[in-house]
């Protein structure tokens, strides 16, 4: 079995890297070979090894299959902002960055988890977006929903566009990232009713986020097969 996702999120600090750690230690227990990857990742830290991003280094650890973190996140930008912006006047390349992707993916896996980078449609560049890597790899999605005020709206509009794109969205996870939204429980089943795809979850609000309580929180059988 080799299967293939993008996670994708409403917004950035919604919780993609939660949930695909979370995914990875959830494949791992089933005993898959997994493999994570950032390929792009806008926010590292000068390390004596380079430039190192936080959610990438755990999206290493959390895989089963060790690379080289150059293969785990080959885009590797210094400053927090929009990858076109942090990257400067480098020029990224949908294609190329799914050329690297193509690449890290033919170590032998089952699961291969990539993650974006903010939301669905980040530029990449004039023209193109974060959701052009998804397409060019042409692999299903799972939309990551950050619960708080607005998420509505960002969580129907997203999906919306990923079913635009002409790609199939394999499921939704709901992350709490605000532990005093009000009608939380009533937000959720509003994009149960609304949200074409199945619902992985609900992974409650941490003060310090944790993968192995996000993984007792979803729910991936029929995502293996199972």
């Amino acid at each position: 079995m080799k299967q293939s996702f993008f996670i994708a999120g409403t917004d950035t600090g919604v919780g993609k890297t939660l949930v695909s750690t979370a995914l990875l230690r959830l494949f791992n227990q089933q005993g898959y070979a997994t493999i994570g990857l950032k390929p792009v990742a806008a926010g590292c830290e000068m390390t004596p090894e380079g430039l190192r991003n936080d959610d990438a280094l755990q999206l290493q650890k959390a895989a089963s299959v060790e690379l080289d973190y150059d293969l785990v996140n080959p885009v590797a930008l210094a400053q927090p902002i929009a990858p076109h912006l942090a990257a400067g006047f480098k020029m990224l390349s949908a294609e190329r960055i799914a050329a690297f992707c193509r690449g890290a993916m033919l170590h032998d896996a089952n699961i291969y988890i990539i993650e974006g980078a903010g939301g669905w449609r980040v530029p990449l560049n004039r023209r193109e977006t974060m959701a052009d890597l998804p397409r060019l790899l042409d692999i299903p999605v799972i939309l990551v929903v950050g619960m708080k005020l607005g998420c509505l709206n960002h969580a129907l509009l997203t999906a919306e566009s990923i079913r635009r794109d002409g790609l199939q969205l394999a499921g939704w996870v709901a992350v709490e990232t605000d532990a005093s939204m009000l009608a939380l429980d009533e937000n959720i089943r509003s994009l149960q009713e609304r949200i074409p795809a199945p619902f992985l979850g609900h992974i409650p609000y941490m003060d310090v986020p944790s993968a192995d309580v996000a993984a007792a929180s979803l729910k991936v059988d029929y995502l293996s097969g199972g």
